[in-house]
């Protein structure tokens, strides 16, 4: 099949470092029970480790200044100061540390609101031990918990809804970041945004994994985003991507 040359060297994602050794995690939820039961599931792997615990956002925001851990588990309900501002804090400074936000339910508010503040992915509370142990790891590897077509569903039921709340609805601004992208850039984060994996990226535009990986990386670079499910976001907020009508799922 026709293949892109790619340069040798792509530009480095403006992401949080791979973890070197076990997995430093950040528990954050005012219900210490809650944060005793995660705690029992991960402390259980080996390559896994508690850095420390918070009872609300403004604990958070100490302790990963403090401890830099690796991956936060954060919850949205909590005093002092909540999950989603805890998270929008975290991700201004430049803070290296990943964000999974806990929910109740899939579709979600604060799921949307935590994907806007710079959260990686969110997961449910009652979520199984093994699949929690899979999202940490995921997510300190650089990779996204959500599944992108998750994402997308998230983003079309809170998106569509933003004009009804708008008075007058107005389109929003295109993003000067992205005439830095090239023609086939902006052609694969059009394709991220609409859910497509890796594989199916590389099928459509006839590329090979390895090249879509590069243009992945380098569209990550380019618009100062940290993960695939920030690149979701992006598209949604900037109107690269419109929300569709009618969307059964």
């Amino acid at each position: 099949m026709a293949e892109e040359s790619t340069e040798s060297t792509a530009p480095t994602e403006a992401t949080a470092p791979v973890p070197s050794g076990p997995i430093r995690v950040l528990l954050v939820d005012d219900q210490p029970l809650l944060r005793m039961g995660f705690r029992l599931i991960l402390e259980g792997e080996d390559d896994v480790e508690i850095a420390g615990e918070a009872s609300n956002g403004a604990e958070a925001l100490e302790l990963v200044r403090k401890l830099e851990p690796d991956v936060v588990l954060m919850d949205v309900r909590m005093p002092v100061l909540d999950g989603i501002e805890a998270t929008r804090q975290i991700t201004a400074a430049g803070l290296c540390a990943r964000i999974i936000i806990l929910t109740t339910f899939d579709l979600d508010e604060y799921a949307f609101a935590g994907l806007q503040a710079g959260a990686s992915a969110f997961l449910l509370k009652d979520v199984a031990p093994d699949e929690l142990v899979h999202a940490v790891r995921l997510v300190a590897s650089g990779d996204a918990v959500v599944a992108p077509r998750v994402t997308q569903r998230l983003l079309e039921t809170y998106v569509r809804a933003l004009p009804a709340d708008a008075s007058p609805a107005v389109a929003p601004q295109r993003d000067p970041l992205l005439d830095d992208l090239t023609p086939r850039e902006l052609e694969v984060l059009s394709a991220i945004a609409e859910g497509l994996s890796n594989a199916e990226i590389a099928h459509k535009f006839f590329l090979s994994e390895a090249t879509v990986k590069t243009h992945v990386r380098r569209i990550l670079s380019k618009l100062h985003l940290r993960d695939r499910v920030q690149a979701v976001v992006y598209a949604y907020e900037t109107g690269l991507v419109v929300p569709s009508q009618g969307l059964d799922y």
